[in-house]
């Protein structure tokens, strides 16, 4: 069951400081975060990656070839996130937060990561968030049975 498999997966809500969220990704080598709302409903997820946009300066992701130039100073582009919040760096058109019900299958939880092509889903529970899984959770579940 999905239950059996999740993890108490840092979850942030949606004021919750950017670069906190950042910091939490990069200490804990996460794939992404779940965003909650108020209500402790799944709101989004935020990606690692989807990070990295808002770290990048906009002309270097305009034009990647100025990337060359700048050197390595990743860490002083970081700053870009300070004052913003979780919220700030969620798309305006949000997709579907990959989410399974607690009861669910460990095969259910394997086929919707798989069509939905995501690193992370939530599992909830009454439809409250209880945790998350990890596409390398499950494939370390799948690989001792």
């Amino acid at each position: 069951r999905a239950k059996d498999l999740d993890e108490q997966f840092p979850i942030v809500q949606i004021d919750s400081d950017a670069m906190d969220a950042a910091r939490m990704i990069a200490e804990h080598g996460l794939p992404g975060l779940v965003v909650a709302d108020a209500s402790h409903k799944p709101h989004a997820v935020i990606l690692a990656s989807e990070m990295l946009h808002f770290v990048l300066p906009r002309y270097v992701q305009a034009d990647v070839t100025l990337a060359g130039v700048l050197g390595d100073a990743l860490a002083d582009h970081a700053r870009n996130l300070a004052g913003k919040t979780v919220g700030d760096l969620l798309p305006k058109d949000l997709r579907k937060v990959p989410a399974v019900d607690a009861r669910d299958g460990v095969i259910k939880v394997a086929a919707e990561m798989s069509q939905q092509r995501c690193q992370l889903i939530a599992v909830t529970e009454n439809g409250i968030l209880h945790g998350a899984i990890t596409a390398s959770r499950l494939l370390a579940a799948a690989l001792k049975s």
